[in-house]
C-alpha cells in the first residue's frame, strides 16, 4: 500500500510538471493573471522638444544627482558603444563652448581601478540613459516636498562625486 501511494505521488508530480512541457508562460506569473496588455492605453508622452543648446538646464535634484536631459533626443538615439551623440557636446573639451553640462571627472576614471583614463570616457559609462533621463511636460501625479541639502552652491549644477567618493572610508 505504501509503495502504491508513492507511485501515485510520482505520477501526479509527473503529470503536473509535464503541463506545457514544464514551461511557465509570463501571463501565469505574478498576482494579476491574464491581463490583456493590448487593452491598456497610455497617454502619449509630451517630451521636452527644446533642441540641444537652446534648452534651459535643470538644477540637480540632490547633490551629485545625474543631470536631467533638458533637450530633445531626436536623432541622438540609439546610443551604442561605437556611436554616442551625447559625447559630441558633453565631453569637457567641447562642453563649455556649446553651453552644455560637461561629463564629470568620475566618468573619465575607471572606478574599478581608480585609473585616470586621460580624458577618455570610461567604457562602462557610454550608455548615458542609464542615469540621465529626458523630461516630459507633465504635471506631477504626487506633490513632491523634498528639499535637497547641497553642501556647496556649486553642487546644484556640478558633480564632485569623485572628490567625495571615499569620504569617511578608512
Amino acid at each position: 500500500m505504501k509503495k502504491f501511494a508513492i507511485f501515485l505521488i510520482i505520477i501526479a508530480l509527473f503529470i503536473g510538471c509535464s503541463k506545457n512541457g514544464g514551461v511557465i508562460s509570463s501571463s501565469d506569473l505574478g498576482l494579476r493573471q491574464n491581463i490583456a496588455t493590448e487593452d491598456i492605453k497610455l497617454a502619449p508622452i509630451d517630451w521636452t522638444k527644446e533642441p540641444a543648446g537652446l534648452s534651459t538646464k535643470y538644477k540637480r535634484s540632490f547633490e551629485n544627482a545625474p543631470p536631467l536631459i533638458s533637450h530633445d533626443l531626436e536623432g541622438q538615439i540609439p546610443i551604442t558603444a561605437d556611436l554616442n551623440m551625447c559625447l559630441t557636446c558633453h565631453m569637457p573639451e567641447v562642453a563649455t563652448s556649446v553651453n552644455a553640462t560637461s561629463v564629470p571627472k568620475s566618468h573619465l576614471v575607471s572606478l574599478r581601478t581608480a585609473k585616470d583614463l586621460g580624458g577618455k570616457l570610461d567604457d562602462e559609462r557610454y550608455f548615458c540613459l542609464t542615469c540621465h533621463v529626458p523630461q516630459a511636460n507633465a504635471k506631477p501625479l504626487v506633490e513632491n516636498k523634498f528639499k535637497a541639502d547641497f553642501r556647496s552652491k556649486d553642487s546644484v549644477n556640478k558633480s564632485n562625486l569623485l572628490d567625495i567618493l571615499n569620504e569617511g572610508v578608512k
